[in-house]
């Protein structure tokens, strides 16, 4: 998971260094640095439709090595990239290894922990904001002492190649029990709660990772932060992510796992607005810093109510929402950098405040589903 953030989370560190360097007579514009995210994104979604229902059958170790040896590939492209054209290629080498790690790390995690998936896969991606907080520090203090992003892209090689050898030497659990049939891919994708988990998963992808890729890139051009501090403020987003992950695999077997996710979404609301109107930069700036604390929890929390809910879905159902969710991924950092292009950054971040409000109403679908299924326990 730790590897599946540095392919996620390297990029926006540099994206307006990335500019500086591969814009032809001065920067990229904020469309072009948006398209960077959306083509790892895309990527991402490609190779998760692709690798999803060949886990089930081929198994998790091999796909798990070969997102691996694509993340290893990705690194070195784009240490390589001698202009914008093969950047675009490397940041898609990094989708399609976080797509393969995407599609076998979670189900092999609510397989081993069936009666405890919501803080299971919490804590899991507790370990990407782990991953996420390493990657952005080391670019941050690369940014601060002038050291090239092409150096650091291979010393984080190292990362990558000790979890290979970690999954060579090890067999993961079956994902299905061996004593249960799988529930049908074509099943799964005609099932309204599977439909609405899928958009639910959407928003909050879009929500988490619209504010995760531009973060820097406002705070340096909308607040008027330095590179570093814009990196930063990445790196402590990533820690309150991690954070509230916690918290919330400690807490929900009190509080439900729907609830909270309800009451997340309201705060992640009002927080996008203070970050994105307060007159005061560092008022702001906290604001969209500390939407992380609350939005962590609404992607593995997504996939541990539909685990429960199809506990016989195997990788299929996690590729379905985690395609889904990459999606979402890649619409909302492109259209931040359109909406930007078109007006300013405040008005560009803006726009991730639709996803939560949105996504209230869909959990109050699933929660009453949910209930109806359990015979109103939940």
């Amino acid at each position: 998971m730790m590897c599946l953030a540095i392919s996620v989370n390297l990029p926006p560190v540099f994206l307006t260094t990335f500019g500086e360097t591969f814009g032809v007579n001065g920067e990229l514009n904020s469309e072009q640095l948006g398209r960077i995210p959306a083509v790892l994104f895309s990527a991402m979604v490609i190779g998760i439709v692709f690798a999803g229902p060949l886990v089930d059958r081929w198994g998790a170790r091999l796909f798990a090595i070969l997102g691996l040896a694509f993340i290893t590939l990705g690194l070195v492209a784009l240490g390589l990239a001698p202009n914008y054209s093969v950047l675009l290629l490397a940041v898609s080498f990094l989708g399609l290894g976080a797509a393969c790690m995407e599609v076998v790390l979670s189900p092999i995690v609510a397989a081993a922990k069936p009666e405890q998936r919501t803080s299971a896969l919490n804590k899991l991606h507790l370990f990407y904001c782990i991953g996420a907080v390493i990657t952005v520090l080391i670019g941050s203090a690369a940014l601060y002492f002038n050291i090239s992003w092409r150096i650091l892209c291979f010393v984080i090689l190292i990362f990558p190649i000790l979890v290979t050898l970690g999954f060579i030497m090890i067999q993961p659990p079956t994902i299905v029990h061996q004593d249960k049939s799988r529930t049908s891919l074509r099943y799964l994708i005609r099932h309204p709660f599977v439909l609405v988990a899928a958009l639910a998963i959407f928003l909050g992808g879009a929500t988490e990772i619209g504010l995760a890729q531009w973060l820097p890139a406002y705070a340096e051009r909308g607040l008027g932060y330095s590179k570093s501090t814009g990196g930063v403020a990445l790196a402590v987003f990533s820690i309150a992510m991690g954070m509230g992950r916690y918290v919330v695999a400690r807490i929900v077997h009190r509080t439900g796992t729907i609830p909270l996710m309800m009451f997340s979404c309201m705060i992640i609301f009002l927080l996008i607005i203070v970050g994105c109107f307060s007159p005061f930069a560092p008022i702001a700036l906290a604001a969209c810093v500390s939407v992380g604390l609350v939005v962590g929890c609404l992607w593995p929390s997504t996939l541990a109510v539909a685990s429960d809910r199809f506990p016989d879905g195997g990788a299929s159902l996690f590729a379905i929402l985690a395609a889904s969710g990459n999606v979402g991924c890649v619409l909302m950092p492109w259209l931040i950098g359109f909406i930007t292009e078109q007006s300013n950054p405040r008005y560009g971040l803006i726009s991730t405040a639709v996803c939560p409000l949105l996504l209230v109403f869909l959990l109050m679908w699933m929660h009453h589903d949910v209930k109806k299924q359990s015979g109103g326990r939940v």
